[in-house]
């Protein structure tokens, strides 16, 4: 059985390293990449304060499209450069936004969402794999800690499970 541990007391920073610790721990042995996917979201999402979604978009070839997640239901589909996942996919740039209501082409998934940051997924030979999107019900709630956290947790995501995985 896995548990989660949380650094509330600790900084942004050792919050993320503790976290990234526990994500190698928990997908360190598991070659199913869909497996890992939720995992990965799960531990996220039950970890960091103030979320209200958490989980994958991968790319297909042509869109990115739904994958594991922690939330409500989702958009399933959403084409290269529309709203945050796709302009993170296209310009393979994270994107913190402060107030998604101010992005232009912002989707509402959850109506709750306030506040967005969005990694993008690239394989070590430069193929997109998809996008990490994780939002919150409060503004400003992502900064340029969790642009960096965020960023470790998901280095360590694809060098971990894409590499080993026996399902895409």
């Amino acid at each position: 059985m896995f548990s989660i541990s949380q650094a509330t007391h600790a900084s942004k920073a050792a919050q993320y390293d503790d976290l990234l610790q526990q994500a190698r721990a928990l997908i360190a042995d598991e070659t199913d990449f869909i497996a890992n996917a939720a995992n990965f979201s799960s531990l996220v999402y039950h970890s960091l304060p103030d979320l209200n979604w958490a989980g994958f978009y991968r790319f297909d070839g042509t869109e990115l499209v739904v994958g594991p997640f922690q939330g409500k239901p989702a958009c399933v589909r959403i084409a290269l450069g529309r709203g945050v996942c796709g302009t993170a996919a296209r310009e393979r740039r994270t994107q913190v936004v402060p107030d998604v209501h101010a992005f232009p082409g912002h989707i509402a998934c959850d109506s709750a969402s306030r506040s967005e940051i969005v990694v993008p997924l690239v394989a070590s030979d430069g193929t997109l794999i998809g996008v990490w999107d994780v939002d919150s019900p409060v503004p400003n709630r992502f900064d340029d800690e969790d642009a960096l956290g965020m960023e470790a947790l998901c280095t360590a995501f694809v060098a971990l499970a894409w590499g080993k995985q026996t399902e895409r």
